[in-house]
């Protein structure tokens, strides 16, 4: 930046902050509540997290006996007091008793409930518009904005949008009245002196695009779009009969494609064209903004459509990089604050070169930021009417003050709504206000420099960098404590990429394209072909078929063994390392074909693209992890520390293993079982599921490419009723690797225990063998999460996994909003070809299947009473009814017996404590979830909600390699966790090697000898 110009940005600033001096937001007031409930949240940590996980819960605790209690949990662990300023202004009241703790509790409502309110115009519309009335008499503009819980169906887009109608309405019969507002030099002339400044419409909207459309996902942008579009349209066209103003709001990032398209789609319809007052909201603190403003202005100027744009620093920070760690993908926002206030004056300069195109609104309480759009509009030339201030509504207010006695163009952002979605905004705002970086509290609590909250970004990331320590090197390049690289997990599919759409639909027309061969078996390193032959079918259109697939019989499960037999001691005996190479090979090649393997699930086995893509990713990382751990425990350890003898334990392979594979995760669970076998160095004779050969023969060609000797792996699917007890009974084979039903599982262990003529080992079986999984939901859960979570995780893949939610325990309290809510998202999904991201559930993945899930849709229907039954579906295909029954009882048949379909069981419970004793109360323990803002209630369960996996706050599906061990007992399987540091163990025989090191009563001493000295 010139020199002149900077030196001109910090004389404004100065000139600011004195016009304001003596002034601070009334949020750090310390003469009332808040003020002293912010110091003291800025001053500890721990205070702070828990204040603000509170204020998001309040809205939920209704009763007396609730605020009370979660009161104490939060803010009086382990018997101490409540802290002091929580009680500031009460008196003498504590919590002795329970009517004090009653009348503290209010107390406490009372404040927090008021604290929302500065940051809200009003709870309705009645009270919006008197808001809003005042504070045009006080000079300020508005831009209205409703507040609204997460939109989960269609029902409540609905009323979403009529949200608006209803306030538009209401403003339709003021706003004639309103004077409009002057500028800084008390004219109102302009190209238009009947509007706001001479320029500006009086009404204006801002809209939030994802409430407008349940469906809205980055996997269907067109779809998303056109969902949001025919709810904008009516509200848009109100605006403009208003001659108002609308903004439309970025949010996430991951609706950010389609919020630009929805914007542009807009603009761009006819009957809107020649009406210039649309804006949309670009986010300085994402990477990508500068190219979506150079895409917008060269969009605009083909068009020849004015435009306007707010620019705003961005108000998901945490939230985009936390699910950008979680899953693997680079970070979309810059990482250091400086970063982001760099690229805003860099775009807000863009902006206003382009002044003639575009209207700029400057979103910022940082006074270095408005100096700067100040004096670089003045240093352009650009004209007052082409830009404005705005600042949020109860934030800042001597910014805003100090604005409109300099620019007089100022405009607040003024939610409304009610209280319950008014929390997550206070939320926001709250930590906006606390962060350490946040210009507000650097500038009115921590009385920073006046040259450092005026300094160049540019020069203050230069000292931040200069003062940091060195970066820490990503996880890739770390070294764990054992010496080894650490394992890390495969990122997860990211639909906000083009090119990764773009990648699904090439990929399923290319294996359409290869689609209908004869599929050999594989043995001993060859192509083995046999007459018989099943044909494996697209479940959406079993016309389609995808592949005629080979079966083996008994002769080819024996020369399977032969050949496994004879690879077995040449296998035994390479190196751990070796045997790892091998299985980082087979990765690297699953990583390069990652979408063409995603397909063959989407069409075989009807799996939603996301629901395809992980698949295959889990299968990388089980290679991957499984070769890690083979490291770590392939080096002999030495056991003991006494001198004179050496005792060293290490582990030998059991032999041959025979891996049985399920349909439902026909990749990842394949070939982890596989991959687990090979790399402890047993041979694997791998016989897939019927109803997903032709994914199980992408092992063979992942082994085969990847240089795996000859009989290590073997190919043998065939008939369960020929082969099934042939291959289980077999005296050569060591060990059994199964992942299906319970009732298949215990036929596999009883025939297993039983020693064969010839048989020279115990047989192990590993066996996963599914659930009855329940999620409990607690009176004071986050509803938002709760109803979509417990949807993904019910229907999901149609609900065709071991891990899915098939019971959903509802405490009293809650029950009817949960009911109702789910309910109605349940109906608002689309069912259909799984090919088509836009559908949410697809066919389940083979006619006997979808047999078996009408029987049981059948006796649910008789159990309880069905709130949801979605007959709305393709009539080709092995479709069946989304299904939702309530009034199950424990003893029900639906409450108790796996049904692998898209059938959920809602239940109710009067008490914590029997939702717990409900969830438990089946033969299976897999995994399980609580959707719970209690911490003790969240402890409770900890202790006591007996699963292998259990969820807190978040869905029962979706364990990932190492981070979640995945895996059950009871009924639920045998053996330990799959991705866990024990699973390898169970493919081994352990052995112990003592050497005596004494001769004629010397003994070399050993480093790490127990020694003397």
């Amino acid at each position: 930046m010139e020199q002149h110009l900077d030196a001109r940005i910090v004389e404004r600033g100065k000139e600011f902050f004195k016009s304001i001096s003596g002034e601070a937001p009334s949020i750090f007031n310390k003469g009332f509540w808040t003020g002293k409930v912010m110091d003291w949240a800025m001053q500890n940590e721990g205070f702070k997290v828990q204040l603000f996980r509170f204020v998001d819960v309040l809205p939920y605790l209704n009763t007396s006996e609730a605020l009370t209690r979660h009161i104490r949990e939060y803010f009086s662990a382990d018997g101490a007091d409540v802290p002091p300023v929580l009680k500031w202004g009460a008196g003498a009241a504590g919590f002795g008793g329970a009517f004090t703790g009653m009348l503290m509790g209010k107390f406490i409502r009372s404040n927090i409930e008021g604290m929302a309110r500065t940051f809200i115009i009003g709870e309705n519309t009645k009270e919006a518009i008197k808001g809003l009335a005042k504070l045009r008499k006080e000079g300020f503009a508005f831009t209205v904005d409703l507040l609204g819980e997460a939109t989960v169906s269609e029902e409540e887009a609905d009323a979403y949008a009529n949200g608006y109608l209803e306030v538009l309405d209401a403003i339709a019969k003021e706003h004639a009245k309103w004077a409009p507002l002057a500028d800084s030099t008390g004219s109102t002339t302009g190209p238009d002196s009947g509007q706001d400044w001479g320029h500006t419409p009086k009404v204006n909207v801002s809209i939030k695009p994802s409430a407008l459309y349940s469906q809205a996902k980055p996997g269907d942008v067109e779809g998303s779009v056109r969902g949001m579009l025919s709810r904008l349209v009516p509200i848009y066209r109100k605006i403009v009969e208003m001659g108002g103003f609308l903004c439309i709001d970025m949010e996430q990032l991951k609706y950010r494609e389609m919020t630009l398209e929805l914007f542009k789609r807009l603009r761009t319809m006819p009957e809107f064209r020649d009406y210039p007052h649309l804006s949309i909201v670009l986010q300085a603190y994402l990477r990508c903004t500068e190219h979506d403003l150079d895409d917008l202005l060269a969009w605009g100027r083909a068009e020849k459509l004015p435009f306007g744009i707010r620019l705003v620093k961005g108000a998901y920070w945490d939230y985009e990089t936390v699910m950008a760690k979680q899953n693997g993908w680079e970070i979309p926002v810059w990482t250091r604050k400086p970063e982001s206030d760099i690229c805003y004056e860099k775009l807000a300069r863009r902006i206003l070169e382009n002044h003639d195109l575009v209207y700029f609104a400057c979103a910022s309480h940082n006074v270095r930021t408005i100096a700067t759009v100040m004096e670089t509009a003045r240093a352009l030339n650009v004209p007052a009417h082409r830009y404005e201030f705005q600042v949020l509504y109860g934030m800042a207010e001597p910014v805003r003050k100090g604005l409109k006695n300099v620019a007089g163009r100022v405009r607040l952002y003024c939610p409304y709504g009610e209280l319950i979605p008014g929390m997550a905004y206070l939320v926001r705002r709250l930590l906006e206000n606390t962060a350490n970086e946040s210009f507000l509290r650097q500038s009115f609590v921590d009385g920073a420099e006046l040259e450092r909250l005026l300094e160049n970004p540019q020069a203050t990331l230069e000292r931040e960098l200069a003062a940091s320590p060195p970066p820490r090197p990503p996880l890739s390049a770390q070294t764990s404590p054992d010496g080894l690289p650490p394992f890390v997990n495969e990122s997860m599919l990211d639909l906000t990429l083009p090119a990764n759409r773009q990648g699904f639909v090439n990929a399923i027309a290319e294996v359409r394209g290869k689609a209908g061969g004869v599929i050999p078996l594989f043995i001993g390193g060859r192509d083995v072909t046999t007459e018989d032959t099943i044909a494996s079918t697209n479940p959406a259109s079993p016309a389609e078929v995808i592949a005629r697939v080979c079966q083996g019989g008994k002769p080819e499960v024996d020369a399977a063994i032969e050949a496994a037999e004879k690879a077995f001691p040449a296998w035994r005996d390479t190196s751990p390392a070796d045997r790892a190479m091998f299985l980082h090979r087979a990765a690297d090649i699953a990583r390069r074909r990652m979408f063409e393997l995603s397909a063959w699930q989407v069409l075989e086995v009807g799996k939603q693209w996301d629901q395809a893509f992980h698949d295959v990713g889990e299968g990388i990382d089980f290679l991957d992890y499984y070769a890690h751990e083979m490291l770590r425990l392939g080096a002999p350890r030495r056991m003991g520390r006494a001198p004179g003898e050496l005792n060293h334990l290490f582990y030998q392979p059991k032999g041959i293993a025979a891996v049985i594979a399920p349909w439902n995760f026909p990749f990842a669970i394949a070939i982890g079982m596989a991959a687990a076998a090979i790399v402890t160095g047993n041979p694997v004779i791998f016989k897939p599921s019927s109803i997903a050969s032709r994914i199980g023969y992408n092992l063979t060609e992942i082994f085969r490419e990847a240089g795996l000797p000859e009989g290590v792996f073997n190919y043998v699917p065939g008939r369960s009723s020929v082969m099934g007890d042939y291959l289980v009974e077999h005296p050569q084979v060591s060990m059994i690797c199964f992942t299906g039903s319970m009732e298949v599982g215990l036929r596999i262990q009883e025939k297993a225990a039983k020693v064969q003529p010839g048989q020279m080992q115990c047989k192990r079986v590993i066996a996963e063998m599914g659930g009855k999984n329940a999620i409990i939901i607690d009176d004071d859960a986050d509803l938002d999460e709760a109803v979509l979570q417990v949807l993904n995780s019910a229907f999901g893949f149609q609900g065709q996994k071991c891990s899915a939610c098939s019971r959903v325990i509802v405490l009293d309290p809650i029950y009817d909003r949960f009911v109702e809510r789910l309910v109605k998202a349940a109906q608002a999904i689309k069912i259909g070809p799984s090919e088509d991201p836009a559908n949410y559930m697809g066919p389940v993945a083979d006619a006997s299947l979808q047999k078996n899930i009408l029987e049981y849709i059948k006796i649910a229907e008789q159990e309880g009473k069905v709130l949801v039954k979605r007959t709305d579906i393709p009539a080709e295909g092995c479709y069946v009814p989304l299904t939702i029954v309530e009034g199950i009882k424990p003893h029900h048949r639906i409450a108790q017996e796996e049904i692998f379909g898209p059938v959920l069981a809602v239940m109710r419970a009067g008490s914590f404590d029997e939702a717990l004793a409900i969830a438990n109360g089946t033969r299976f323990a897999l995994t399980g979830g609580v959707f719970s803002r209690s911490p003790e209630n969240l402890a409770k369960a900890r202790r006591d909600f007996r699963v292998g996996n259990l969820y807190l706050n978040r869905g029962s599906t979706g364990a990932m390699v190492e981070r979640q061990p995945f895996g059950g007992f009871k009924m639920s399987g045998v053996g330990s966790k799959t991705g866990g540091p024990d699973y390898l163990l169970q493919f081994m025989d352990p052995r112990c090697v003592t050497e005596n090191t004494m001769r004629r009563g010397f003994a070399p001493i050993e480093e790490d000898d127990d020694w003397i000295g």
